[in-house]
């Protein structure tokens, strides 16, 4: 009688050697980005950390190199609000494959007034969605070079009450900056839950999945200078509120298990398991908006037009965006 294959338990803080594999993280210089980059630089993958700022990104580099002996970092100089620059960006990589993107950055304004990019985009809409979107048209070619290669695309929690207006998708109309913050988080899920579709009529083996980070403060994230010191009293002050919450270093799990798992599927939203707030990543349903494929394809169609870029996922990567 042959016996069933056990499938290993994940463990965060052991994971598996990915020597050979090359992965792009987004925004990987400070925050949650940051400790993606940690984690995955601890397999042994090439890591590229996309980011403005070169010096942010050194910082970023000499201190994970200073925890992870050996590790392989590159830094992308990446501005995601300027899609004009994202070709010469991805052009630059000087990679032949790529095994995944951590689509991570992003930028929340808590004030009016309503700010623009030089191409006319509102802000957050342009950073959050349209950047990422636009980046993907341009990494299709590494990403369709590399069997199994994987889109991590990250949510939040605060696009779970939104819904987005198809006629206003730029908050000209109405701005209000925490609503505009979470429309674009939901842009960004509609648009991985649409891409898989698409991915998956094509035949290809790219994998789109969602993450989110759960609750994720600096109060409970471990310093890393130079640009993150907890001192021990912002330490022990919310240590209670670690029931409910994490840090960053945490929050990095779900997308960490997006890209190394081999159990994870396209489709998949992968989470913090205890109330999608903290702990080891599981996968959570898709919300029942997520499921909305005539408002994703509507916003995909939408994508294309402000951005310019066809994203077709086929044998030559060239198509019409429809």
């Amino acid at each position: 009688m042959s016996s069933v294959p056990q499938v290993p338990q994940w463990d965060v803080r052991r994971l598996p050697h990915a020597e050979g594999k090359s992965f792009l993280v987004t925004g990987g210089n400070a925050g949650i980005g940051y400790f993606v980059a940690e984690q995955l630089a601890g397999t042994g993958a090439l890591v590229v950390l996309g980011s403005r700022d070169r010096a942010k990104a050194g910082e970023a580099i000499t201190s994970i190199s200073s925890r992870v002996p050996g590790a392989r970092l590159k830094h992308m100089p990446l501005d995601l609000a300027d899609l004009a620059s994202l070709e010469a960006s991805v052009d630059a990589l000087g990679l032949d494959r790529l095994d995944a993107v951590v689509h991570n950055a992003g930028v929340a304004l808590d004030h009016p007034p309503r700010r623009e990019t030089e191409a006319g985009h509102e802000l957050m809409l342009a950073t959050n969605h349209l950047g990422h979107f636009a980046l993907t048209h341009h990494l299709a070619p590494l990403l369709t070079a590399t069997p199994g290669s994987r889109i991590v695309t990250t949510g939040s929690f605060a696009a779970k009450s939104e819904r987005l207006d198809l006629d206003d998708l730029q908050s000209q109309r109405d701005y209000q900056p925490k609503r505009a913050y979470a429309r674009s988080k939901l842009a960004q899920m509609l648009f991985a839950v649409e891409l898989d579709r698409r991915l998956r009529a094509a035949g290809s083996t790219t994998l789109s999945v969602i993450v989110h980070p759960g609750g994720a403060l600096d109060s409970l994230t471990p310093s890393r200078p130079p640009f993150h010191i907890r001192t021990a009293g912002e330490r022990l002050r919310h240590l209670p509120l670690g029931l409910f919450v994490q840090g960053k270093e945490a929050a990095a799990w779900p997308a960490v298990r997006a890209v190394l798992d081999p159990s994870v599927r396209g489709g998949q939203m992968w989470t913090p398991g205890l109330f999608g707030l903290r702990g080891t990543p599981r996968i959570e349903p898709l919300w029942n908006h997520l499921a909305d494929t005539t408002t994703a394809a509507r916003l995909w169609a939408a994508s294309c037009d402000l951005t310019g870029n066809d994203l077709t996922f086929t044998a030559s990567t060239k198509g019409r965006c429809d």
